[in-house]
């Protein structure tokens, strides 16, 4: 079928203006003239009726959103005395956290609207030019069978865009924003204001007040980042080998033993572990009584004993499934290779280290990334297992097993700062994209892609 619009030369906006007729420079103006002079009804009337509602929305409440934009409200809620009863009464006042919303929600709304503007001057340069050829103007059943068709793509796209843009971007710019604001426990809303405060937030974070906390819990995140990882890889490998074994008889019954941490709920097992490891809990009576200890092991009350117990904690929950993948992998190796190996006199550590290691390291590479993110934004283990304790006097709102990601939840649930919550926020992200681009375009799989 042929495409008109592929074979059409494109025009600017500015020689469209010059060069089309007076439906085409009116669309400039009023959206949908253009589909209206060539009786293209629907798309004219959606696009003149968008207008119509971004303008009457935009004078009646657009204008005042983006303008307290600019300062969050002026009017702070309290007593103020009635000049005719004479007794003070409630003043509501402003509410910056809904300023904020609504304004970010009429920047994204103006920029949508933006978006179908020049749509419609794409609609308008496409008429013209199909005028110019002396080819008719595809009628509204020719443009509904295309987005059924060759646009069905587009057609598709439209709900979840907008989901995202609802569900997504605004929470999202919301979050970002309030990270320079001094929305905190002294300026909540409705009752207080809060005001923008440009990078003092980050200031405070990186180099004031909060950077005693800042990078030790940063630290610690990184710290054990790397060992859930390393320690769930290389366990999880070494447990696929040994049930892989030849001759190991039962394998399935061994892989179904291992898997079933898996069917049990993460949070079940987090809970439990958490009663066995307490200080009158099962393992510290049953070691006492049986004289190998004295006293309790504090396995979740000292800093160093905590930090021990969730990585070896997180070790039960994480190897089973790099078992299972290595498995996969481990099953389909090529056994020429390997038959080849023996045949050379190569024992069976040489074999792991230069055929099968490599092989499970290069299909895993880019799960590994995505485990070592995981585990920055790990925050079922450590809340479920130690709540971020023990605590420590010298952090501010962290204790010492927390991470970023539950310092971040103590931040906004308990001490009610959110605008550094929402720095924490963004150096998570800034950190786990840099380090997930970094590391996944210098693996082997990348650059085979």
């Amino acid at each position: 079928m042929f495409n008109r619009k592929k074979h059409l030369p494109q025009l600017s906006f500015i020689e469209l203006f010059k060069e089309g007729d007076l439906a085409t420079k009116l669309s400039f103006i009023v959206m949908g003239s253009a589909n209206f002079a060539n009786k293209q009804w629907l798309k004219g009337i959606i696009f003149l009726a968008t207008q119509i509602g971004f303008l009457f929305w935009f004078i009646s409440n657009g204008i005042i959103a983006l303008s307290m934009l600019s300062h969050l409200g002026t009017v702070e809620q309290g007593l103020v005395m009635d000049d005719q009863l004479g007794i003070p009464i409630l003043q509501e006042g402003d509410n910056s956290m809904l300023i904020l919303l609504f304004g970010i929600a009429a920047i994204i709304l103006c920029v949508v609207m933006l978006i179908l503007y020049i749509a419609n001057l794409k609609s308008a340069r496409y008429l013209h030019e199909l005028k110019q050829k002396g080819l008719p103007a595809p009628t509204t059943r020719e443009d509904l069978k295309s987005l059924l068709n060759e646009r069905f793509h587009a057609t598709l796209m439209t709900i979840p865009l907008l989901g995202v843009l609802l569900f997504t971007v605004l929470p999202l710019l919301y979050m970002i924003s309030i990270a320079f604001t001094n929305y905190d426990h002294n300026h909540l809303p409705p009752k207080n204001l809060f005001t923008w405060v440009g990078l003092k937030n980050f200031g405070n974070v990186l180099n004031g007040k909060m950077a005693g906390t800042f990078f030790p819990v940063l630290g610690w995140t990184l710290t054990w980042a790397v060992l859930a990882t390393v320690t769930c890889f290389f366990f999880g490998v070494l447990l696929a080998l040994l049930i892989n074994t030849k001759g190991l008889k039962f394998k399935g019954l061994w892989r179904t033993i291992f898997v079933l941490t898996l069917a049990v709920p993460q949070f079940i097992s987090l809970l439990v572990m958490r009663n066995l490891l307490n200080g009158a809990g099962p393992i510290n009576a049953t070691l006492i009584r049986w004289g190998w200890i004295d006293a309790a092991i504090p396995f979740l009350t000292d800093p160093n004993w905590a930090k021990i117990t969730v990585i070896v904690v997180n070790m039960w929950i994480g190897i089973p499934a790099t078992m299972l993948v290595s498995t996969g992998i481990i099953q389909n190796l090529p056994t020429d290779q390997i038959e080849a190996a023996h045949i050379d006199g190569a024992n069976a550590f040489q074999i792991f280290k230069n055929i099968t290691f490599p092989q499970i390291l290069f299909v895993m590479t880019p799960a590994l990334i995505q485990q070592f993110i995981g585990n920055i934004n790990n925050f079922n283990v450590i809340f479920l297992l130690t709540g971020g304790g023990p605590t420590n006097s010298d952090f501010y709102g962290a204790g010492s097993t927390d991470l970023l990601v539950t310092w971040l939840y103590n931040l906004t649930v308990n001490t009610l700062d959110y605008n550094l919550a929402s720095v924490i926020g963004i150096l998570i992200f800034i950190l786990s994209a840099v380090f997930s681009l970094f590391a996944y375009t210098r693996t082997n799989s990348f650059k085979e892609a």
